[in-house]
């Protein structure tokens, strides 16, 4: 197997625009293949042949047939006159004019016909029913017309043949999703850097977002056996790398090392796991051999307890709670092959639990609660909830056990706390999850408090999920968020070994985590 990693290059649209003109032009001009539509900015052939003709080199250069021919040109005519030369194609038909009779004085009046920067910059807001504006090419500059020596450059440039560009002899790979917009609309797209450029069109047009990966010595088979190990997130940092457990995990403890080994996992529907082909509860127990098991969204009403019950063999300690306010909804577990010395369910708060969110469970040496916190939902209709009441409850709920003994939260806690955390920062600054607010609470109420993320703390510079969703296909393509934690108070945050993901284990739109504590 071909292995390696995946890193993504700011290929900024500044970028394309020096390797794609000589100019300092650049229009954003996509087609959906097969759309039919045709480049506004092309010229019928008639309409060259009667503009130009050849020298005896066969080049196309500036011979208009009679200069007063070019005030009787249209808007088209002059633009692709002008570009066949290499020079500017920008500005009203009286700036196109006065940019191609210099041209065809060679440069000996090309200074003084030259058209003044600033008036061009204010024509580029010209009245939207003007006919002879700058909508055909969708992009306003600020250029003055060159000379004849830089035309003569350029035009020669424009002869070569082009090469196909690699970069430093890695694979290139450009996806392009287009959409339709409608008249007047701002056409964005983003670079890689988190900057938009804008460009401006009356008509209707078509816009593309823009993905650019770079792989590194990765065929396309290795992403198709292991898709989280490829790169894509919407605005990477420099030093950013894609999270692999089979790299990236450390070597076992010593024998003799005394530890316990955690797994948290929402399941999303737990009977409908266990149906499914492929999974094996003891499979999974068997080949991680973790102590405790920490289960979020089981979905599990009281009377379906006793069929789960003794789910794993050989895990005789299980405390299960359901949602009593909505059938098949919510539901928490924590089962362990280690008697603890105490279970709680709940906060202790009637208007908390019952939904059946949270099971602590207190060990010799820490406290243990198995999280399932609040979605603020679609509208966001729960997040005034999520943020004033619960994540305040909670955390001073862990601030009053840990006065006993260092505490561990684990499960799902629905929020991706950095933009690290989520494939599209940008695209989801509203949703459930990614909002300012619930990031904010997220910081506030757990790490300012001295609770540790022990995956970011081992992986600063990761990016690694535990959710995609199942629509758009965000598994295969490694399009996720992180909103699967261990925090744990700062006492015991160096005797963290491992905080881990397992991307491979299917069955939910959440994968299991992992924790390896040193006792």
């Amino acid at each position: 197997m071909l292995l390696g990693f995946r890193n993504f290059h700011n290929f900024s649209l500044a970028g394309f625009k020096r390797n794609l003109s000589h100019r300092g032009v650049f229009a954003v001009q996509l087609r959906a293949m097969g759309s039919g539509t045709k480049d506004k900015t092309s010229v019928n052939q008639k309409s060259q042949k009667d503009v130009w003709k050849e020298d005896g080199g066969g080049n196309k250069v500036a011979g208009i047939l009679s200069i007063e021919k070019v005030d009787s040109m249209t808007v088209q005519e002059l633009r692709a006159a002008l570009r066949n030369v290499g020079a500017s194609s920008k500005g009203r038909k009286e700036h196109l004019v006065s940019a191609l009779k210099a041209v065809l004085h060679g440069g000996t009046h090309g200074k003084s016909a030259s058209v003044n920067e600033k008036q061009i910059s204010d024509d580029c807001s010209v009245d939207e029913n003007s006919s002879k504006t700058l909508e055909e090419e969708g992009v306003c500059v600020q250029e003055s017309v060159p000379s004849s020596a830089a035309i003569a450059e350029a035009s020669k440039r424009k002869r070569s043949k082009r090469k196909e560009k690699h970069i430093d002899d890695q694979n290139v790979e450009i996806s392009i999703d287009i959409k339709k917009v409608k008249q007047s609309a701002s056409v964005q797209a983003d670079d890689l850097s988190g900057k938009k450029q804008s460009v401006k069109r009356k008509a209707t047009v078509e816009t593309a977002s823009i993905n650019v990966e770079v792989s590194q010595g990765l065929d396309e088979s290795s992403y198709e056996r292991e898709p989280w190990t490829r790169f894509v997130h919407r605005k990477p940092q420099k030093g950013w790398i894609v999270y692999n457990p089979r790299t990236m995990r450390p070597s076992p403890l010593l024998r003799g090392t005394s530890f316990v080994k955690l797994m948290s996992w929402n399941v999303n529907g737990l009977r409908a796991l266990l149906k499914s082909e492929g999974f094996s509860a003891l499979q999974l127990a068997q080949r991680e051999d973790f102590d405790v098991l920490c289960l979020q969204e089981t979905k599990l009403q009281e009377k379906d307890v006793a069929t789960v019950k003794d789910l794993l063999e050989g895990y005789g300690n299980s405390f299960w709670t359901c949602s009593v306010a909505k059938a098949g909804y919510s539901g928490t577990a924590i089962v362990s092959r280690i008697k603890p010395l105490s279970v709680r369910y709940g906060l202790g708060i009637s208007d908390h639990d019952a939904e059946g969110r949270l099971v602590t469970a207190e060990f010799d040496s820490f406290y243990l609660l198995c999280a399932y916190v609040p979605n603020s939902g679609d509208g966001l209709k729960r997040l005034d909830y999520r943020i004033t009441q619960w994540d305040p409850s909670l955390a001073q709920y862990m601030k009053e056990l840990e006065k006993s003994k260092p505490v561990i939260l684990t499960g799902d806690l629905n929020c991706a706390h950095q933009e690290i955390d989520i494939f599209n920062p940008a695209g989801n600054k509203r949703s459930a999850g990614f909002t300012i607010e619930e990031r904010q609470s997220f910081e506030d109420n757990f790490l300012s408090k001295g609770f540790v993320d022990t995956f970011r703390r081992q992986h600063p510079n990761v990016v690694g999920y535990t959710y995609w969703g199942y629509r758009h296909g965000g598994r295969k393509k490694n399009q996720g968020w992180r909103l699967d934690y261990y925090l744990v108070s700062q006492s015991i945050a160096d005797r963290v070994h491992d905080s881990y993901i397992l991307p491979d284990i299917n069955g939910s739109d959440h994968c299991p985590i992992g924790l390896v504590l040193k006792l």
